[in-house]
């Protein structure tokens, strides 16, 4: 019985472990972000300038598509609302938002190509 009492001091008695550094705890997360970044946002941040560019390359004439799958060639530009009137056929004339085209006519992209290069 004393033994045991004895092995519950010594345990008790034991000297506190010292915390680890801020920095080593958080070193997963500061990982994880990283890894986020590489995967997720540097690839959509990049694919975000591409549309920015070609969106304000964009001029009358073009023949673009828009993410509703409309077909169309541009009759005019608006660069006050920030619109655009496609021609879709000869007599019909839609007015889209500039944000709502998804690229050009005949562009591939490299996301719905469904065959292998």
């Amino acid at each position: 019985m004393i033994r045991r009492v004895n092995n519950l001091f010594i345990l008790a008695a034991a000297p506190a472990q010292t915390p680890p550094n801020a920095l080593v705890s958080f070193l997963p997360m500061i990982l994880i972000f990283g890894i986020f970044y590489f995967i997720l946002i540097a690839p959509m941040r990049k694919r975000q300038k591409k549309t920015q560019q070609m969106l304000s390359q964009l001029k009358k004439g073009d023949a673009v598509i828009t993410t509703g799958g409309i077909y169309g060639r541009i009759a005019a530009l608006d660069e006050s609302t920030n619109t655009v009137i496609l021609q879709v056929s000869e007599q019909v004339k839609i007015k889209v938002a500039r944000s709502a085209l998804a690229g050009l006519q005949g562009s591939p992209s490299s996301e719905t190509a469904l065959e292998p290069k």
